[in-house]
């Protein structure tokens, strides 16, 4: 017989190969077939017609040649499309987001419990395959990656409020400290140094002037951990101090200099030098998108939806957005060159006016490098 931890295993071996397929077919075999568990995975829209609907849609169904697929009712209506008054297709989408809420209710309710996927599909009344790739659809991270997320988020709330850290591990729902490290390899500072906002844990830093104000760069023995944008030094040290309220701070403009040189490099108009040693925490989402972040070349722009896609999670753009936000290191992590679809600027942790200064910065910066022939 079968332990769950195999029968998982099985799942995400047919996610894996399903992904593997071609789409379009997968796509249409569910249509022909009116499979109901793929409502509010996508829609298909008729180029006659004008109309698009969920693929259980009871109505006849059209020529292959005239149907299109589509990931969401908001980018089919954006095509010119208009939704199908038989199957409502925009019900079906909004009540699959409404499942993963509900899933991830019952998980945050239960981050002390041991949770397999087929738990959370016992209560949610779905298989575990059907769960599985609605909440990576959905959410673009499986169950067990929000399970994870969410116990280390629990962990870290615990050792700010001053338990010990093997207190907080357990009360997070992990089992020993071996297990925290291997959900989250890429943590950066140790997890006994989140204990009240990074008690125990030496930052130095340095505050140098650039055209956008004060700029703090803060670091530890192990690389950057900080860089902060503002109108005075008052400004950048409360930011910096808010992240890490309760660790030793000293300001060391001398043990900073080399460091702080290479943002000045970045303002003098030569593209940042981005081989800095860092020492930041995140998860392994985080640095996905990070690491997405800095491959965007300089001068040029990405969106939050194009980063979703290139690491593999095109549902995930809200997270992207999340990740920038989170963003601990600016400029280093150049979150200011990611916009939204429509070319708007849609948030920055430093301020939008900064964010739009820094791309006409790096655009300017390239005219001069590379001018236009002017006859």
């Amino acid at each position: 017989m079968q332990t769950s931890e195999q029968h998982t295993e099985q799942i995400r071996s047919r996610v894996k190969n399903r992904a593997t397929r071609l789409a379009d077919d997968e796509k249409w075999d569910a249509v022909v077939a009116r499979d109901d568990s793929y409502d509010g995975e996508f829609v298909f829209a008729v180029r006659s017609t004008g109309i698009y609907c969920k693929p259980s849609c009871p109505a006849k169904h059209a020529r292959r040649e005239q149907v299109l697929f589509l990931s969401s009712p908001d980018e089919a209506e954006q095509s010119g499309f208009r939704p199908c008054k038989r199957c409502r297709p925009l019900e079906a989408h909004s009540s699959r987001t409404r499942l993963v809420d509900n899933v991830c209710k019952y998980i945050d309710s239960n981050l002390g419990q041991k949770l397999t996927l087929s738990k959370i599909g016992n209560h949610a009344g779905l298989s575990p395959y059907y769960l599985q790739r609605t909440f990576k659809e959905v959410l673009g991270i499986s169950p067990r990656q929000y399970v994870e997320a969410h116990r280390l988020a629990k962990m870290k709330h615990s050792l700010t409020s001053g338990h010990t850290v093997n207190d907080a591990l357990y009360k997070a729902g992990f089992s020993s400290r071996s297990r925290i490290y291997k959900k989250t390899p890429s943590l950066g500072v140790a997890p006994g140094t989140f204990r009240r906002g990074g008690e125990g844990l030496r930052i130095e830093y340095t505050i140098i002037d650039s055209p956008l104000g004060r700029l703090l760069v803060g670091g530890t023995e192990r690389g950057v951990c900080a860089v902060c944008l503002g109108a005075s030094n008052e400004a950048v040290e409360a930011s910096l101090s808010q992240d890490y309220f309760a660790a030793d701070l000293h300001r060391n403009d001398q043990a900073l200099k080399k460091w702080a040189a290479k943002f000045m490099e970045y303002f003098n108009a030569r593209p940042f030098n981005i081989k800095l040693p860092l020492d930041v925490q995140a998860t392994a989402f985080q640095w996905r998108v990070w690491k997405e972040i800095q491959a965007i070349p300089y001068g040029q722009t990405s969106t939050y939806s194009k980063i979703a896609s290139a690491i593999g999670k095109p549902k995930a753009v809200r997270a992207v957005a999340r990740a920038c936000a989170t963003n601990p290191v600016s400029l280093v992590v150049p979150c200011h060159r990611v916009v939204g679809s429509d070319g708007e600027l849609h948030g920055y942790r430093w301020g939008l006016q900064r964010k739009q200064a820094l791309l006409i910065h790096e655009k300017m910066s390239e005219r001069e490098k590379y001018p236009l022939d002017e006859g």
